[in-house]
Parts: C-alpha cells; sequence; structure tokens
C-alpha cells in the first residue's frame, strides 16, 4: 500500500490502515514522512487530555471511566496509552490494552500500546506522530496515559491540550516532593479511590498547593473510578477546557492549540536528536571505551568527542 492510498484509507478511519500507520512511524519506516506530510491538512480537530500520575493510583482505570462517558455522547476516543518497556524484547508490556477490554470491540474506540522504550518524562518518542494519526483517523478526543513514573512524567503537559494529575490517597511525602515537577502540570488534579481514609485531607492539601500556582487555577475533584463515582464532574471540567479549545482564536482557541503544537515540535525534534545520536554512537563508542580502558583518555573526555564537542559540556546551572 503506498502512502497516498493509506492516508485515504486513514482519512475514513479504517482500522487497519490506522495500526498499519502507526506502526510505520513508530519505526521511522519508509515513507513515514510522506504520510505525515499527507494528513497535514486533516490535523487539529482532535482534543488531547493527557492522564498521569504515580504508579498504582488507578489511571487505567480512570481512563477505562472516562472513555465510557464520551462513547455515550458518541465521541470518538483514541487511548495512547505508554507502556513500560521490557527489558528482553524491548516492547510494551501491554497492560493498560488488557484493562480496557471492554472497548477493544467497540467501533468508536481505538486502543493502541506503545512501548516507553527508554523514553525520559512518561512518553514515548512517537507519541505526537500517533497523535497526529489519531486525529487524522476521525477521533475526537485523544487520551494519552503516561507510564506513570512519578515526578519526572511530566512531558505529556507538552502535547496535551489538557492535563489530569492522577492521585490517591496515602501517597504522604509524594504530593509534597512532587510539588516542583508533577503538582505543577496539571489543569485536573483527581484524587481517585476517594472511599479510602484521607481522600478529603489530600484534597484540601491541594487545593492549598494550588493557591501556589501563580496564574493557573486547577481543579481538584474526588473520584472513584472502579465506582464510577466523580467520573461526570470531571468530563464536565475537562469539556471547559475542550470548548476553550474548539472556540475562535479571539476566545483563546489558538493558546491552547499552539502550545500543543509546540510541544509535539520539540517532542519530535528531541526524537530524531537521539535516534541520530545513538545510530552515530553506536559505530564509536566501543573504540572510546577501549581508550578509557587503557587511561588514554577520560570517560569525560570521550563523551565529550561522542557529543563532537571542542570544550568540556555541563549544562548550566539554575540559580
Amino acid at each position: 500500500m503506498d502512502t497516498k492510498e493509506l492516508a485515504a484509507r486513514l482519512a475514513k478511519g479504517d482500522r487497519r490502515a490506522v495500526a498499519r500507520a502507526i506502526t510505520l512511524v513508530e519505526n521511522d519506516g519508509a515513507g513515514s514522512l510522506g504520510l505525515l506530510r499527507a494528513i497535514g491538512p486533516r490535523l487539529g480537530r482532535a482534543f488531547v487530555v493527557g492522564v498521569t500520575g504515580p504508579p498504582g493510583t488507578g489511571k487505567s482505570s480512570l481512563v477505562d471511566r472516562l472513555t465510557e462517558s464520551y462513547r455515550k455522547k458518541r465521541l470518538k476516543v483514541g487511548i495512547v496509552a505508554i507502556d513500560p518497556t521490557s527489558p528482553i524484547t524491548g516492547g510494551a508490556l501491554l497492560g493498560d490494552r488488557i484493562r480496557m477490554v471492554d472497548h477493544t470491540m467497540d467501533e468508536g474506540v481505538y486502543i493502541r500500546s506503545m512501548a516507553s522504550r527508554g523514553w525520559a518524562g512518561g512518553l514515548s518518542g512517537a507519541v505526537a506522530d500517533v497523535i497526529q494519526l489519531l486525529d487524522a483517523a476521525g477521533m475526537d478526543i485523544i487520551i494519552v496515559e503516561t507510564v506513570g513514573i512519578g515526578q519526572s512524567d511530566t512531558d505529556v503537559v507538552r502535547v496535551a491540550h489538557a492535563v489530569l494529575v492522577v492521585l490517591m490517597p496515602g501517597l504522604g511525602d509524594d504530593v509534597q516532593a512532587s510539588k516542583a515537577g508533577l503538582m505543577e502540570i496539571g489543569d485536573v488534579y483527581v484524587v481517585n479511590k476517594a472511599d479510602l481514609p484521607g481522600a478529603d485531607d489530600m484534597v484540601v492539601d491541594l487545593l492549598a498547593m494550588a493557591r501556589d500556582f501563580k496564574g493557573r487555577n486547577p481543579s481538584v475533584l474526588k473520584v472513584s473510578a472502579q465506582k464510577r463515582e466523580g467520573i461526570e464532574t470531571v468530563v464536565g471540567v475537562i469539556e471547559q477546557i475542550r470548548r476553550k479549545f474548539l472556540s475562535s482564536p479571539s476566545e483563546g482557541g489558538d493558546e491552547i492549540r499552539l502550545k500543543s503544537i509546540k510541544g509535539m515540535i520539540t517532542e519530535l525534534a528531541r526524537r530524531r536528536v537521539l535516534l541520530d545520536f545513538e545510530e552515530k554512537a553506536d559505530s564509536r563508542v566501543e573504540g572510546l571505551a577501549e581508550q578509557v580502558a587503557a587511561r588514554k583518555v577520560t570517560i569525560d573526555e570521550a563523551a565529550n568527542e561522542l557529543f563532537h564537542a571542542k570544550e568540556p559540556w555541563r549544562r548550566k546551572r539554575r540559580g
């Protein structure tokens, strides 16, 4: 199937075409850039919801319930579930797709598990491309669920139009420790498993933290995804942001849209720089390691050589 045909089938929502297109861009296959160029005119309709938070907080259950609600509204939903990479096969462990099995036969829902493949920040390097493909395939809502690695799980804010941070009672000091990272990116903070002791106290703590976020006014909501309690309230808050996204530029629609576009450009550029670096490094790192072992150069000097830098490289320290 050539790029033109694949793009045409993708535009019709053909599920096999969607699967094939995603595999193509994940692997940087021949024709992937042409495909993305072909679907360009169709982009910009889908609203992207990022769901992040520490492990065990019930992110997948919440995504499942949000999907139920959107389907009742007859909206098409694409789900990108970023799973940890298997250290043996390098593939995704597919846990999220198993938990969302009730939606797998629904033609209005497309679920794709993707391996993080060591990508920092809780996302997969190809997630921005996959969002574009699902957008072109006619999805109204695209939900990106991150790996769930705690404080560093923040890159989702780059690509999403709205970010849900999922927490639960009993996290204790983890919430305070995450304040400078995870706790600063949410549009909605969801206290899941709200029937557990300490839920009300966590809401109070989150509201107090939210007051410190200058220029932002995030919502703090209690839910029980397992019991389907509070889900419609979460959907209602997301819909407020979505209405702004769908509004005219003068009403703030462009602000939300441009933030996501800039984030996707950054993520794709980072991915391509990393892939290019790894490709070049593979052929040189063994020789450099031998030089370090022979004490001809230091590890820093070897890394510098690999980086093609003339001067020792150091990240600039803040403050």
